[in-house]
């Protein structure tokens, strides 16, 4: 099917009650009773203190871990594992360096049996669908950070998954390539309405991206408030300045600057019960 003509609304992800603990010289759980759903073709956000469990529950979704309780599905299905109804994009790239751009985007065809020439015309117009034309022939090496970033996109587009998990894509890019990197993912997402579910630190980002932002507690992870995000779509370049913007960018802070807050006095209290005490 065409990417410009996609019109899939699968994609529905259900959270019930997931809590997930993490290996380590000490067990620790990561994130507790998390309980929502994000419907097909939904873009949500979720934001938080560092080390909320963020990136944990979306690795959970992805199928790379596994919750320790609770149930997570993908349109009904138990999510047991790594599949292809799920693509991932990560901070930084992993993107092959000996194969093109155009090699590199239709490496999951290829590794699905797609015969050379049709691979090849799809991976041609996912890289057009990116803003890439022209560039089919460079290797990662010879592409800026916001370029490599737009074939990782596309590599995972291409297999036509139900649900896009992202984090944190463009934390490594400057504010400007990073700004043009949203308004692509935007329209890439407005034609193709794969679900979205998007980690950032960047509060800006999330409203201007998302139907709603999940807001995260300090650890263990729990869903401390979920904001609707009413602006108008398409989003307008100066939306970021609107009364209605500000108010939400507001609510969101305060949100996190309080879990941010209440970390820290769990830190110090942890830190006065360790310290032996002085005779």
């Amino acid at each position: 099917m065409s990417a410009a003509v996609s019109t899939q609304k699968a994609g529905r992800i259900e959270l019930d009650d997931i809590a997930i603990h993490l290996p380590g010289k000490v067990r620790f759980e990561a994130v507790r009773n998390i309980t929502t759903t994000i419907a097909g073709g939904e873009f949500v956000s979720i934001i938080g203190p560092s080390g909320c469990g963020k990136s944990t529950l979306l690795n959970a979704v992805a199928g790379y871990l596994q919750p320790s309780n609770g149930r997570l599905r993908v349109d009904g299905e138990a999510v047991s594992g790594p599949g292809p109804d799920r693509g991932m994009v990560f901070q930084h790239h992993s993107l092959l360096p000996w194969r093109t751009a155009l090699d590199n985007v239709a490496f999951g065809l290829k590794m699905s049996g797609v015969g050379r020439r049709e691979r090849r015309e799809r991976a041609e117009e996912f890289l057009q669908l990116v803003g890439l034309r022209g560039f089919s022939d460079r290797y990662p090496a010879q592409l800026s950070g916001g370029m490599q970033q737009r074939v990782e996109i596309a590599r995972v587009l291409i297999n036509n998954p139900r649900v896009v998990l992202m984090d944190e894509p463009f934390g490594a890019l400057d504010a400007q390539t990073r700004e043009r990197m949203q308004q692509l993912l935007l329209g890439i997402w407005g034609r193709l309405r794969p679900t979205v579910l998007f980690v950032t630190h960047d509060i800006d980002e999330a409203l201007v991206l998302s139907d709603r932002v999940l807001v995260m507690t300090h650890r263990p992870g729990r869903i401390r408030e979920e904001i609707v995000v009413d602006l108008p779509r398409p989003r307008p370049e100066d939306i970021s300045v609107s009364p209605e913007f500000i108010a939400l960018k507001k609510r969101c802070l305060a949100l996190v600057q309080d879990e941010v807050r209440q970390s820290l006095v769990g830190g110090l209290e942890v830190a006065r019960i360790e310290l032996p005490v002085e005779a």
